[in-house]
């Protein structure tokens, strides 16, 4: 990769940032239209777009931001209104930002129709802000609108010291000072006193820095924002000199012309005391603006990094590589007659908890990333079907590994389509039912032990059991008089091509749907499940695993074989005799005084031998029920690093995975749920549990 492509990746990376925040802020804009912050932030974020566009080669993307750009700017100067229609102008515009920043050159131009259509449409904006304002014909380059007048000119002092490497991120720093001009009117001084002897001269360096000094109506903000991407390669201080516009002052600009005699950096004590002189403001708000200082950021720590998922990626797999050779280590330290192998190989075990601990939270993600993607479909679909839907989300900051989260976007999407399309009615209808006309999707997320639940619950009609046994009968899926209670009709909707559907639709498909769901959420070896309430709404509950590369397991043996049973769902361990288990009647056995169904795992795994005298079951959780799993023995508590199963296991639904354990051998790791789904389909257990 060359160096421009470097640049332009890391801008990519930056501006894809950028982009989702804008999108973010226009969402929370439309909630609340008259948020200056909010309008601050709209348009900071695309005039970084605009800025970094133009640095980096997306000039088409730098181009259609500036169109944008000039109607958030009358926006924050109260000469237009935000409005419906802006925003949904606006939010087009993002669709097409986000296209341009995939393949500037190759992606829409100047010349597509969407290109043009959306420019037609910002210009309409501007046109009409215009007449509102009395001005006369249009004639301020390619935004189609006159330049407002500016008011309140101050004049600003600015020392930029760009780092001697800065040319080699890309970055000229003539083109900085350059975007600087267009704020408004400047005077600049190179000073060249760090310019060494030719002989130690490197053209790669940059050795010059600059005194810069500008009157214009922007803000602070603005003129920190042309430094915005190289602030860490920098020292920049801003001053505010003056409230008005010195630089038409005859007598301040004969004084910074003598500066440029001068061969070292100007004292900005020496610049307070001559604008003081000149009495242009009142001594106590020029001394107390003259104080204001921007700084890059360079005398605080670095509270983050960006870090290529890539990277995340190798070093979770060299964590896996550690837990299992640390595994090696532990066992060879058992067998070993060493005695001061003991405490290396424990100290290596805490260590290499700590770090797989410290890898795990660095690949977490929370759930506001995925946020504004579901706002925005609530907010496009509900106009597009003339419902009104109102999203809102609790538990944002819930972390899930990054892997789960890019597998579980499409998931949730479905869902979201669903609860638009076929679950909230619409308006007319909800107010014959004596509900409020507006509907609600409400997503909810928490920490359930070693999981992270998700619930996604809407307000609307619900799903009707009566309507789901018609539709299975239709299909021949169950026989007429198949007796199932509400929670098995329900579970009809995850099988393939199932859908109660009286319409297809584009918005949520042809019936195809709920089963996906259900298979990409059990790829990353998750549950999901609905509860509704016909008329009053519908609830889909998705139960996740924290992570999906290692996992604190309880390693267990039935016959010859190893099995890891995942920590999380473990409840008690009872050691039994077998003649107690085998005379179990409805395999039932008292625990703690209390009845508890379990599985013979020997014997629903058809494993040949005979069984030791005393084995031990395994209680573990299921919907809030405790079911024993009975195994040989229990060995101890393993850190399973999971891998993934071969084709002959592709379609053994209760494998989840396997792990190398420290002699080099593989134990299966169990999914308790699946296991207990499908025995109990085949035998008494299935009445106990009902």
């Amino acid at each position: 990769m060359t160096s421009m492509e470097s640049f332009q990746s890391r801008f990519v990376e930056e501006a894809t940032d950028n982009i989702n925040d804008l999108e973010n802020a226009l969402l929370l804009l439309e909630e609340d239209p008259g948020n200056k912050e909010l309008v601050e932030r709209v348009f900071r974020a695309m005039h970084s777009l605009k800025g970094g566009g133009a640095m980096f080669g997306f000039d088409t993307l730098s181009d259609f931001t500036h169109h944008m750009e000039s109607v958030y700017d009358l926006v924050r100067e109260d000469k237009l209104q935000v409005t419906k229609d802006l925003l949904n102008v606006t939010l087009d515009s993002v669709d097409l930002m986000k296209k341009l920043l995939i393949n500037d050159e190759n992606g829409p131009d100047e010349a597509s129709g969407e290109y043009r259509a959306l420019v037609s449409r910002i210009e309409g904006f501007l046109k009409g802000a215009e007449v509102n304002a009395g001005q006369g014909p249009a004639s301020a380059g390619t935004t189609g609108i006159a330049e407002p007048e500016k008011q309140g000119v101050s004049t600003y002092f600015i020392h930029f010291v760009p780092d001697k490497d800065i040319m080699k991120n890309g970055t000229n720093p003539l083109y900085l000072i350059d975007e600087l001009s267009t704020l408004g009117k400047t005077q600049v001084i190179a000073n060249t006193c760090n310019v060494p002897d030719i002989k130690e001269f490197d053209t790669s360096k940059c050795y010059i820095s600059w005194e810069i000094f500008l009157s214009t109506s922007e803000d602070v903000n603005a003129i920190s924002d042309v430094f915005m991407f190289v602030e860490d390669d920098c020292m920049l201080d801003i001053h505010k000199l003056s409230a008005s516009d010195l630089l038409n002052d005859d007598r301040f600009t004969r004084e910074i012309e003598g500066y440029r005699l001068i061969e070292s950096e100007i004292g900005i004590n020496s610049i307070k005391d001559f604008v003081d002189s000149l009495k242009e403001e009142d001594q106590a708000r020029q001394s107390q603006s003259s104080k204001k200082k921007v700084t890059n950021g360079r005398d605080n720590a670095i509270s983050s990094i960006r870090v290529s998922s890539d990277k995340i990626d190798q070093l979770m797999n060299l964590v896996s590589e550690l837990v299992i050779t640390q595994a090696s280590l532990s066992l060879y330290t058992e067998n070993s007659d060493n005695s001061e192998l003991q405490p290396i190989a424990e100290s290596v075990q805490k260590l290499t908890r700590q770090l797989r601990d410290n890898a795990f939270s660095i690949s977490l993600i929370p759930l506001e990333s995925m946020m504004t993607r579901f706002q925005r479909l609530v907010r496009d679909l509900s106009d597009e079907l003339g419902k009104d839907i109102r999203f809102s989300a609790k538990g944002t900051e819930t972390e899930l590994d990054k892997t789960i989260i890019e597998s579980l976007t499409d998931p949730l999407l479905h869902i979201f389509r669903n609860a638009i399309d076929h679950g909230i009615e619409p308006p007319e209808e909800r107010i014959k039912k004596g509900k409020p006309g507006s509907g609600e999707i409400v997503l909810k997320a928490f920490y359930s032990g070693a999981n992270v639940v998700i619930q996604v619950s809407d307000d609307g009609a619900g799903i009707d059991p009566a309507r789901i046994r018609e539709k299975a009968v239709e299909k021949q899926l169950i026989t007429p008089d198949a007796v199932l209670n509400s929670k098995e009709l329900l579970n009809l909707l995850f099988l393939p091509g199932f859908s109660t559907a009286k319409n297809v639709t584009d918005v949520s498909g042809r019936g195809v749907g709920m089963d996906v769901v259900k298979r990409k959420i059990s790829s990353i070896r998750g549950e999901v499940d609905i509860e509704s309430s016909p008329g009053e709404g519908t609830v889909i509950t998705i139960k996740l695993p924290l992570t999906l590369s290692i996992i604190d397991g309880l390693l267990v043996r039935i016959g010859d074989s190893q099995y890891v049973i995942p920590l999380s769902v473990v409840d008690k361990i009872f050691a039994v005799e077998h003649e107690t288990l085998a005379g179990a009647y409805n395999n039932l056995v008292v625990l703690d005084g209390e009845q508890v169904p379990f599985y013979y795992l020997r014997e629903e795994f058809g494993l040949a031998g005979d069984p030791p005298a005393t084995e031990e079951i395994v209680v573990v959780e299921y919907e809030n029920v405790r079911i024993g799993l009975a195994t040989d023995s229990v060995v101890g508590e393993y850190q399973a690093v999971l891998k993934p199963l071969g084709k002959f296991y592709k379609e053994q639904e209760i494998i989840s995975g396997a792990t190398i354990l420290g002699d080099g051998s593989i134990a299966l790791v169990l999914d308790t749920n699946k296991i207990i789904n499908q025995f109990s389909n085949n035998n008494k257990i299935k009445e106990e549990l009902s």
